[in-house]
């Protein structure tokens, strides 16, 4: 199974998300741009703080093992705003929103994670954490204007406001004909 670990947000912050998207959607329609981008459900819009992968079913049930005892940092607040896109040259692949609040407070919760799955065999993570909330996925990034994509995120100033993280989720994500379905599996408290 396909697990991950995030932060869920409030259903207003992801409906605000969401709307920004629109936004930005439009803009891009503006400037033939918009084709081949997958926009993400508001359903679906989640901080991620680790990804596992393909994980066997014992191989999942050490890993809700691991995780169940609550995490030893405070509740913290996330502020969603702006817009950015990876990798940070050349074509995009995905569009995000970023946190002006909370970016410390999720690598915090990236690292507490991490220090509790790599004795299990997971590999630490080589890259330095980012936080951000996808909004799209760009499925050909051949085929779309490079310069209207990182124009359009450049310019289009959304905000989607903040809510409390209480708790973080592990998720597993199955793919449907409908797009990805995201099963949450075990909510791990903070301190």
């Amino acid at each position: 199974m396909r697990l991950f670990v995030a932060a869920e947000l409030s259903a207003d912050v992801r409906a605000a998300a969401a709307a920004c998207g629109t936004q930005l959607r439009r803009r891009l329609e503006r400037a033939r741009a918009a084709d081949g981008i997958r926009w993400i459900a508001p359903a679906n819009m989640h901080l991620t703080v680790w990804f596992l992968g393909e994980v066997s079913a014992p191989r999942a049930a050490a890993v809700l093992e691991a995780l169940s005892p609550p995490l030893p940092m405070p509740a913290f607040d996330v502020h969603v705003a702006g817009f950015g896109a990876f990798p940070p040259t050349g074509a995009a692949h995905m569009i995000w929103m970023g946190l002006t609040h909370g970016r410390a407070e999720l690598a915090r919760a990236h690292d507490l994670v991490g220090e509790r799955l790599v004795p299990w065999g997971f590999a630490p993570d080589v890259r330095a954490y980012s936080a951000h909330l996808t909004i799209a996925r760009i499925k050909d990034p051949r085929g779309l204007g490079r310069k209207a994509v990182r124009d359009a995120v450049a310019h289009e100033h959304g905000d989607a406001g903040h809510c409390r993280v209480v708790e973080l989720t592990v998720f597993r994500s199955r793919t449907e004909t409908s797009g990805a379905v995201y099963e949450p599996l075990l909510r791990v408290p903070l301190e």
